[in-house]
């Protein structure tokens, strides 16, 4: 079972808008320059940048040509078909093991939640876990986050509110060296992409991975709130820029209709999504599935 089939219905306000629009494109124009220009209008209303909807609908005109398609069907599926290769552009990266995964974003994305769900996800892979509470900004961020690890039924390692988050991941990392730990995940504090000392501090946590635990394979993943739409690109490029991500996770995709800033997200930047929020149990999250995405979105 693909994943999105967890949130086809939660997929119906963008599957609405693009497929809906789309169906009532075919009803009004035929294939044409009309229909195309329409059809770039469309795309970019569902949060797909400019950039990639011009693409897009460049490369559908070249496939209808080239293929004389006309029926509604045909198209539809071609359109299905640049989409996914759009998302594909980006390749996504295999995690093995040992792991240490940062989890970095914005406030309110999720991560704290998401570090559970990951955490949830890799021991249903049979994979030992700890966690590293590297939050010590947002007061009682430990505490949220000791519960999820009890939910999970994995380690935590944390320090008082207020300690430097740079020792909190050492300490995790030397626990997990000494264990055998599969899998670490941090937990980092939410920051404004805005504010230089505060990447500054991603940063420093990242050369402390590099340097303590250089055997370990180091994943560094961006968490975005899907209802952000295109201002999570602005986002992306700005993380990108200062850590090199690795990936994507998408949380709330239940909650917005313009889901196309994913496409553009792996197209432009070249950062694949990995995993994405299905809902609001500690097993809700699963590798990201292009088609399955694309499917249910038109």
């Amino acid at each position: 079972m693909g994943i999105f089939s967890k949130l086809a219905g939660a997929l119906k306000k963008t599957k609405a808008a693009l497929s809906g629009a789309i169906s009532s494109l075919f009803s009004r124009n035929k294939l044409g320059d009309e229909f195309y220009e329409e059809l770039e209008e469309i795309l970019i209303s569902s949060d797909i940048s400019v950039t990639c909807a011009e693409e897009i609908v460049e490369d559908l005109r070249a496939e209808v040509k080239q293929e004389k398609l006309k029926e509604k069907e045909y198209v539809i599926e071609c359109i299905k078909d640049i989409l996914k290769d759009k998302l594909d552009e980006a390749e996504v990266p295999e995690i093995t093991c040992p792991a240490v995964i940062m989890l970095v974003g914005v406030n309110g994305v999720g991560k704290t939640t998401t570090v559970g769900k990951l955490a949830s996800y890799f021991l249903r892979m049979g994979k030992s876990v700890t966690v590293a509470a590297a939050d010590t900004f947002r007061a009682a961020a430990s505490d949220q986050l000791s519960i999820w690890a009890e939910r999970a039924k994995v380690r935590i390692v944390k320090h008082e509110e207020g300690s430097d988050p740079s020792a909190v991941v050492f300490d995790a990392l030397s626990s997990a060296k000494a264990r055998g730990t599969d899998v670490v995940i941090i937990d980092t504090a939410g920051r404004l992409h805005v504010k230089a000392n505060l990447m500054e501090e991603l940063k420093k946590m990242s050369r402390v991975v590099e340097r303590e635990y250089p055997q370990a394979e180091f994943y560094k993943l961006l968490v975005l709130d899907a209802t952000t739409g295109n201002n999570a690109v602005n986002q992306a490029n700005v993380f990108d820029d200062a850590l090199e991500l690795d990936g994507i996770v998408l949380t709330k995709l239940d909650g917005s209709a313009k889901g196309g800033f994913v496409i553009s997200l792996c197209s432009e930047l070249g950062i694949p999504v990995m995993f994405a929020g299905v809902g609001e149990k500690i097993e809700d999250l699963e590798l990201f599935d292009s088609a399955d995405f694309v499917d249910n979105i038109l």
